[in-house]
């Protein structure tokens, strides 16, 4: 181990990403506040990139200076930015019509779609047992948003689409692993959302009121908080061990929505949030033993 990496500390990084994910979920009841009020959903959008950008700034500078300003690679941060931006406004608006339990174990899809996009675009092996809790966590899925077997919810589409935008960000974001700081990473993706949303300010812009622009500031500041508890997270304890631990947040999101809108999922959307879990769980511990198995050079790792 060398001088400037962190030791492992499991049981840390275990409670770094529980808070994370127990912050996280308030940021979409800000948004659905803000959309209730009929706040334009990108102007939500853009006030989470703005204000997560001037959070993150400070640690941004301190890490390399002015040379956040100048990414490696610009097209590869711009399409991030592009998808990330699609991502959370298809999400904030389906929050207008689903409950944000519901609309997040929807969201959940991502973990799926990644272990997809990665076998087909990085080249990373996937065998006959996970593409089967591939297919699993899909029926899982569909047993949320019941096509064909309830009244059609436009925000089933826009949360299942934010998840395969996401889904798609974050396989982008694997390409870069370890080539550049994860604060300056965060501030650029966030400046490049900012201004993709910014283009869209001229046409819908809404003066906020005077109580709704702290929402906005904390949009910002509670996402950017909650992925720098994650990032400390990952440092300190394996990437397969904290992932399945995503999934608490659809237990804080399910607690807040009833809280502050009264609402609570059904027992069809808690029996596809299990299916959901229980597939990318087995994903996780599929790759965690995968893992230990490279690492003990033990012989040839075999696709499973």
């Amino acid at each position: 181990m060398t001088p400037t990496q962190t030791p492992p500390r499991p049981l840390l990084g275990i409670g770094l990403m529980l808070l994370a994910m127990a912050i996280l979920p308030f940021i979409d009841v800000l948004a659905k506040k803000l959309g209730q009020a009929g706040l334009p959903i990108a102007m939500v959008v853009w006030a989470r990139a703005v204000f997560g950008a001037l959070t993150v700034l400070p640690f941004a500078l301190g890490a390399e200076g002015t040379a956040i300003l100048r990414p490696a690679r610009p097209l590869h941060h711009l399409f991030r930015a592009s998808l990330l931006s699609a991502a959370t406004f298809l999400f904030f608006f389906s929050l207008k019509t689903l409950p944000i339990a519901d609309a997040l174990a929807i969201f959940f899809v991502n973990p799926l779609v990644v272990t997809l996009l990665s076998a087909l675009f990085l080249g990373e092996t996937v065998g006959p047992r996970r593409w089967a809790a591939v297919a699993v966590g899909f029926v899982g899925t569909l047993i949320i948003i019941r096509p064909g077997m309830i009244e059609p919810n436009p925000g089933t589409l826009y949360a299942l689409g934010a998840g395969v935008a996401l889904g798609c960000y974050f396989v982008m974001t694997r390409q870069i692993a370890g080539q550049g700081n994860a604060m300056v990473l965060t501030f650029q993706t966030n400046v490049m959302a900012a201004g993709l949303m910014s283009l869209t300010l001229p046409f819908l812009w809404h003066t906020p009121l005077a109580g709704q622009w702290p929402m906005l500031i904390g949009l910002g500041v509670i996402a950017t908080l909650g992925h720098v508890l994650i990032t400390l997270a990952y440092e300190r304890a394996e990437a397969s061990l904290l992932a399945p631990l995503a999934f608490t947040e659809i237990i804080m999101a399910t607690l807040l929505g009833w809280w502050f809108f009264g609402d609570l999922p059904d027992r069809w959307t808690c029996l596809g949030v299990a299916v959901l879990i229980g597939s990318a769980l087995y994903i996780s511990l599929r790759e965690r033993q995968l893992g230990r198995k490279a690492r003990l050079a033990v012989g040839p790792e075999c696709a499973d």
